[in-house]
């Protein structure tokens, strides 16, 4: 059955308010989610007060419509990494199907389930089927790029499979950006969901000398120690540990490494890439041209860009990633895919 974009629309609202619902009552869902997110209290508690897409504008609302297209049926697969990244992808697969049955991620159910059972939505069912049982529509899958590749191989003809893989941010320190306001929102960007989004920044490019890259990083690092006494980081994984030093000890021995307790700033005159957890690479180019080479090499796995200036988005070969003000990049409209990369 053709529904109008309004119908539609009014499915999408309709979700809206139960999200509001869902954290209008945190209080209880708060320890759960403590438990299966590996966040501190504070970090849920960010999460879902100011990352989670409440409100929308009609044009917004158009433009995720618009992106969803209309399918039979939509199955929904969900990943734990930014627990409240399910209200968009429902959202999504709501304005393309009145036919929608969601797979809460094994290690974070509680949030999906939450939304689901509030937005009492006939067309939306939590399932423990697998995604490969679907006979027709689309399959949304959000996750590692293994995962996708595996639904891919399983799904049955006439399916079509929608990824959304692994990614990560990168910002962008002009010249004329004052450092200090800059870190200081770069570690607002960094702390929400302790680095592990696909919106997360890990990279940051600075333009300049290495002198204002110097004093950059030390400004980063006095602003993620601030960050981590508001917003304490969560639990650290074993694996996650383990990637945390070999990234600390290759930039200490080929750069400059500021530690704190539960962050690392690297300094360094080439790119890597840190593991999540709160850990900022720094890279000084005199030039917005010197930085493109650096980032053509990632730039597939570049989601998110965060830079004062928007239109530097083209210079730097990143057309296709969400761009943002630093501050900002984990609060991007509620238009569609988070992540604009054709997959």
């Amino acid at each position: 059955m053709m529904r109008s974009p309004e119908e539609r629309r009014r499915s999408v609202r309709r979700l809206l308010a139960a999200a509001r619902s869902v954290v209008d009552g945190r209080a209880k869902l708060l320890p759960e989610l403590v438990q299966t997110t590996g966040l501190s209290p504070e970090g849920v508690s960010l999460a879902l007060t100011h990352h989670l897409e409440l409100a929308a504008s009609d044009e917004e609302l158009g433009a995720l419509v618009k992106s969803a297209g209309e399918a039979e049926a939509v199955h929904v697969v969900l990943s734990a990494n930014v627990f409240v990244a399910a209200l968009r992808a429902i959202a999504i697969a709501r304005a393309a199907s009145v036919d929608v049955r969601v797979s809460p991620s094994s290690r974070e159910p509680a949030f999906a389930r939450a939304l689901v059972e509030a937005a009492g939505d006939p067309a939306i069912t939590l399932t423990t089927s697998l995604a490969s049982s679907l006979e027709r529509g689309e399959i949304h899958v959000y996750g590692r790029d293994e995962t996708i590749a595996a639904v891919r191989a399983s799904a049955r003809p006439g399916v079509i499979v929608r990824g959304h893989g692994a990614g990560m941010g990168v910002a962008c320190v002009l010249v004329e950006d004052t450092l200090e306001d800059a870190a200081r929102l770069l570690a607002e960007d960094v702390a929400a969901f302790d680095q592990r989004g696909c919106l997360s920044p890990r990279v940051v490019f600075v333009v300049g000398q290495e002198s204002r890259g110097r004093a950059f990083a030390e400004c980063v690092h006095h602003a993620l120690t601030a960050q981590e006494a508001l917003i304490p980081r969560g639990i650290v994984s074993a694996a996650e540990r383990a990637e945390a030093v070999r990234y600390s000890d290759a930039v200490a021995f080929a750069g400059t490494l500021l530690r704190g307790a539960a962050h690392a700033v690297g300094l360094a005159s080439s790119l890597a890439i840190p593991p999540p957890g709160r850990h900022v690479h720094i890279v000084c180019a005199a030039t917005l041209l010197e930085i493109r080479p650096m980032l053509a090499a990632v730039a597939s796995k570049i989601v998110a860009l965060g830079i004062s200036d928007p239109s530097c988005a083209d210079e730097l070969g990143l057309a296709h990633a969400r761009v943002s003000p630093l501050g900002k990049m984990q609060h991007p409209p509620l238009d569609g895919p988070v992540d604009l990369r054709v997959t």
